[in-house]
């Protein structure tokens, strides 16, 4: 029994939308079908500037200081996007739970499943398991993406193998001066 389908994929499609912001709305829903996410949406002329504003919502959580603090932003969110769970079976997928209203525009869909995503996530896997690439935190490197950490181990701290390997390239070459 799989108790959280929204969990992984939402969290990584939010820092797939952060990471490589696309151009248009209907880059956003092909973004959205690449991730997994099936049901038919309400799109509309602004769900590009609606679905920033949910990314940049979204990523107070991501750089909250302390665990308190991200808690508490995600809370927030979860309590403006409140919707009952509700049982579905659109395209046949078989039953199973949303947690959004019925008919709602793309932005909002997306606001509702990254929030609950993301509190399922965290919860399951650590309240530490979102962060901004490590690589970044040198002086000088312009890494600024999000990592989402989906490994065994929880120790994920780069957004992938290039930011990795530039750091321990810093570290090398700081240990030879």
């Amino acid at each position: 029994m799989q108790l959280n389908p929204y969990g992984e994929y939402a969290v990584l499609l939010a820092a797939s939308l952060v990471n490589d912001p696309p151009q248009t709305g209907a880059n956003i829903e092909q973004r959205t079908r690449d991730f997994g996410m099936t049901m038919a949406f309400t799109t509309g002329p602004q769900d590009l500037e609606r679905s920033r504003t949910v990314l940049a919502e979204w990523q107070t959580v991501v750089d909250a200081p302390t665990q308190e603090q991200r808690a508490a932003r995600l809370n927030a969110i979860m309590a403006a996007v409140a919707a009952y769970p509700r049982l579905t079976d659109h395209g046949g997928e078989g039953w199973h739970l949303h947690y959004r209203d019925e008919v709602q525009e793309l932005p909002w869909v997306l606001r509702s499943v990254f929030a609950v995503g993301t509190a399922l996530h965290l919860t399951t896997r650590g309240m530490h398991r979102l962060s901004r690439c490590a690589a970044g935190q040198d002086p000088g490197d312009p890494c600024t993406n999000v990592v989402v950490d989906v490994t065994r181990n929880g120790r994920q701290r780069f957004c992938s193998v290039r930011c990795a390997n530039r750091a321990a390239v810093r570290r090398h070459r700081a240990k030879q001066r």
